[in-house]
């Protein structure tokens, strides 16, 4: 039997069976760091599609069990080429917001995030067996270009959250029973709430320390949901007929192809691919003190496709490594996949519940917008630490500045495209992203390199 020193030298090495206690701990430390991140992005597109409140718990469940069984299938590999067997998790992606958002403006639902989905899925799939050719295409100029861009769009979000959220009218709030004129779109409660929870957060992320710094983003919203409490922002009606317990259910949303809807997030898929090596990547480097072989990168984009498949045939939104947590291992070195199955299982446990996804679904527009808009401007951060760590040639600055620019501008000018077909608006001109990566793609392929 292993004496306890030895037992938790274990968490420092990716098997064995280190103490319950101290991993259970551990597996926390991971959860608050993505928790709310991972329901966010259902909340967001739930309201953007105008889901019924049935739905929105559904949406939620499943978007948290499939970051489970996505998580578990990264650590427990099947066979050689399926599963990284590295200490990731992964959680619903920011990174599909814009695009899933545009395929809700155009009339599309769940159903046809979910065929998107199931082709991204694909997409992943051949990018993980051709990933050693695929990679050259993305180097780091392109992807924080892409990352940087993808922050970029989210801003929008965030700041109509602030403002209570664009559905949050007079006539619609007055029709809620239970909440108060406070909900108006752009009133100065909503901002009020918003700004508490902004400060916060940003108060707990500079000058906490421990478990306040870490998990300053749910804490500042747990701070803004008292307030909004107290502003009467908040009802527990559908919270009380929510069950206890219930599990996904398969196809409940339905799958519909559009073509324009599946470029798009197959798009997304290519480059989140590759992104994902740049987290195993750190995860490896950081935290194991060594590079990920090609099998284990190879095996990790092949099973973040197939779990992607899964997540559409059973209601979830796209997942993806998460960054932050992978920020954790670099900093505190444990890897034992046991901490790692724990923070997984409190994931599923989560999922598993109705009542703890309709109480999310209570959550304020303005706290979420507070909470988040720190998040979004962390991810076009993490873009131009990727753009700067190359340097700043003029070839290098044109292809991040054109690329942006085209993306950005033409997806806010909402007229642009008019003249164009509804499906070339739909991949071009609502989301900046697909044009944003296009752009960094080609102009990195056409402009002629600076000699060293």
């Amino acid at each position: 039997m292993k004496n306890p020193a030895s037992r938790q030298e274990l968490l420092f090495q990716f098997r064995g069976t280190p103490p319950v206690g101290t991993s259970i701990s551990l597996a926390l430390q991971h959860l608050v760091a993505m928790i709310v991140g991972c329901v966010t992005p259902p909340i967001i597109i739930a309201g953007a599609i105008g889901l019924s409140q049935a739905d929105r718990v559904l949406l939620i469940q499943a978007s948290l069990v499939m970051s489970a069984v996505s998580t578990f299938l990264q650590l427990f590999p099947i066979g050689r080429r399926f599963g990284s067997g590295l200490p990731v998790i992964l959680g619903v992606s920011f990174a599909y917001v814009p695009s899933m958002q545009a395929i809700a403006s155009s009339g599309g639902g769940v159903s046809a995030i979910a065929g998107a989905m199931l082709v991204g899925g694909a997409v992943a799939v051949i990018v993980g067996i051709f990933v050693k050719k695929i990679r050259l295409l993305f180097p780091p100029v392109i992807t924080g270009t892409v990352v940087f861009t993808i922050g970029l769009s989210l801003y929008p979000t965030a700041i109509n959250y602030m403002a209570g959220g664009t559905a949050n009218t007079y006539e619609s709030v007055v029709e809620v029973r239970g909440l108060t004129e406070a909900l108006v779109y752009g009133s100065w409660q909503n901002w009020l709430v918003a700004a508490l929870t902004l400060t916060a957060v940003m108060v707990l992320n500079h000058h906490g320390k421990g478990i306040c710094k870490l998990a300053s983003i749910l804490l500042g919203m747990v701070f803004g949901y008292i307030v909004a409490l107290l502003f009467g922002m908040v009802s527990f009606a559908d919270v009380g007929t929510a069950a206890w317990f219930s599990l996904p259910r398969f196809l409940h949303f339905g799958v519909t192809f559009d073509a324009a809807s599946c470029i798009a997030i197959g798009l997304l898929f290519a480059i989140n691919s590759i992104q994902a090596i740049g987290d195993f990547t750190a995860t490896t480097v950081g935290g194991m003190d060594r590079d990920p072989t090609d099998q284990e990168l190879q095996g990790g984009i092949i099973a973040y496709g197939v779990s992607n498949i899964l997540a559409a045939l059973f209601g979830g939104l796209p997942t993806a490594t998460y960054s932050q947590n992978v920020g954790i291992v670099t900093t505190n070195k444990v890897v034992n996949r046991t901490v790692f199955a724990f923070a997984g299982g409190f994931l599923l446990l989560a999922g598993v519940s109705p009542k703890f996804a309709a109480l999310l679904t209570t959550i304020p527009q303005c706290v979420l917008g507070g909470a988040t808009v720190t998040v979004f401007s962390t991810i076009a951060m993490t873009g131009m630490k990727l753009i700067a760590s190359q340097d700043l040639t003029a070839r290098n600055t044109t292809i991040v500045g054109l690329s942006a620019a085209l993306g950005v501008g033409i997806s806010q000018a909402s007229a642009a495209l008019s003249q164009f077909p509804a499906a070339v608006t739909m991949i071009f001109g609502k989301s900046p992203v697909v044009i944003a990566t296009l752009m960094a793609v080609l102009l990195n392929l056409i402009l002629p390199k600076e000699k060293s």
